[in-house]
């Protein structure tokens, strides 16, 4: 099956099954590797992609049905919202191993989008689910804060 998906901002022609799940269309078809495979059930959030604006586990979503819809991954670099949040990463040293990294910022990124203003218990509840080893959910809690106080 031939399917068209809108991935950051650009079209792609997909020849797959239907029933490809996204994450593997954008790895292994499309070779847009940003996007990681964490558990394959959806419950890490390595995998997690923006669609239409919503924080999704690519894991646990097949390309039907997507034909329409604007799919953000951690490559888009033309989301304002994104970029604001990579940076707000990088100022303040998020990053230990960075395996779960573009599923966290793409979590956070969606969470900005529908709350540019979250409180603390409004980002752990939307971040609660995105697993990180190295444990830097701190970090991570205190990028997303600031990013809330200077919207």
């Amino acid at each position: 099956m031939v399917t068209k998906l809108t991935i950051d901002g650009k079209i792609h022609t997909l020849n797959a099954d239907s029933q490809t799940v996204l994450l593997w269309a954008l790895r292994d078809h499309l070779n847009l590797t940003g996007t990681k495979f964490g558990c394959g059930v959806g419950q890490c959030g390595a995998c997690t992609v923006l669609i239409d604006g919503k924080a999704m586990r690519s894991c646990s979503v097949s390309v039907e049905g997507l034909e329409g819809k604007e799919i953000t991954t951690i490559a888009n670099t033309d989301d304002k919202v994104l970029r604001t949040v990579q940076e707000s990463w990088i100022d303040n040293d998020v990053v230990q191993c960075g395996y779960c990294q573009s599923g966290q910022i793409m979590n956070a990124t969606g969470l900005l989008k529908a709350n540019p203003t979250p409180n603390e218990e409004e980002i752990l509840t939307a971040m609660d689910g995105n697993i990180c080893r190295c444990g830097t959910y701190n970090r991570i809690k205190t990028a997303i804060k600031q990013l809330a106080k200077e919207a």
